[in-house]
């Protein structure tokens, strides 16, 4: 017995959509920095940062990511052992009272 895969709700457009919003957003915030009246050494501290934020965020949505899948599989393996349980159980079968 086959399973069918889980379709993610992410369409294509929603994908590029969060790309571009993360791209334009990081722009900004580089250009922000550069512009910013302050020495280097501030301009420095602010562009670790932001390297930072991005990192751990990439690191978090992976985390999630993970997580998320470990739970369809056991939830995958749930099912199954249950409609195992479910098969085996045959309440109309005339042998079984």
């Amino acid at each position: 017995m086959t399973t069918p895969s889980i379709q993610r709700p992410t369409t294509t457009a929603f994908f590029v959509q969060a790309a571009i919003a993360f791209g334009l957003s990081l722009v900004a915030l580089v250009i922000g920095i550069i512009k910013l009246p302050v020495g280097p050494w501030e301009r420095g501290f602010l562009a670790l940062g932001l390297i930072f934020v991005v990192s751990s965020a990439f690191t978090l949505a992976k985390c999630i990511r993970d997580r998320q899948e470990v739970e369809e599989v056991t939830n995958r393996v749930d099912k199954a052992r249950i409609d195992k349980l479910l098969i085996e159980q045959d309440v109309f079968h005339p042998g079984q009272v």
